[in-house]
Formats: C-alpha cells, structure tokens, sequence
C-alpha cells in the first residue's frame, strides 16, 4: 500500500474524479475552491458577529429584558415559564438578585437607624 492510498479521498462529486476516470478539470478544482472560500467567509462572518461584544450586549440585554417580564408574570399570578428551562432560570436569578439587594439595603438601613 503506498502513501497516496492511505489519504483520504474527497466525497462523490466534490472534485473527486471525474467518472471516466480521469481527474477533475481545472474549472471543477476553481469552482470547488471558490465555493469552499465562500463557506469559510460565511463561517467567519457568522464567528466574528457571534463574538462581538455589541451583538453579546444585545443578547445580554434581550434576556434580561424578558427575565424582567417573566418576574412581573410571576408576581402578577402566572408563574415562571414551564416550557422554556433558560427563562425560568434567568427569571430566578433575577428575584434572587433582587432578593439579594433588598436584603442588603435593608440591613444598611437597619444599621444606620440602630447608631
């Protein structure tokens, strides 16, 4: 077995050879290129908005905007969402925050009036 048999062949129809045998024309190996170019360009597209901080911030923002109306539901008498298991999560993290400052600004008051 010698080494060009042991590297892998591309797919059926992916610049393979061509099916009388002979290798793939020059124009398939451009076309093949260009088209792997354009994939990998979308890909890092999509990378580059994904990591940005604005598009983060964004996200950030939308969930605990709707966090925010998940704990007025829960006061109001509907319950923390049951379907969906990251609302219900960011909605308790919220009421636990929010717990967690009352609870402070209420000891810094309950000091403040004792001296």
């Amino acid at each position: 077995m010698s080494a060009e048999d042991k590297l892998p062949r591309p797919a059926a129809g992916r610049g393979g050879p061509a099916p009388d045998g002979k290798g793939p024309t020059s124009y398939e190996l451009r076309s093949e290129v260009e088209r792997a170019r354009a994939e990998l360009g979308a890909t890092l597209d999509a990378l580059t908005t994904r990591l940005s901080p604005a598009y983060q911030a964004e996200r950030l923002r939308d969930a605990a905007r709707t966090a925010a109306q998940d704990v007025g539901a829960f006061f109001t008498g509907n319950g923390l969402p049951s379907q969906d298991r990251d609302r219900a999560r960011n909605a308790k993290a919220l009421l636990g925050a929010v717990a967690a400052c009352v609870t402070v600004v209420t000891i810094a008051l309950v000091r403040r009036v004792r001296r």
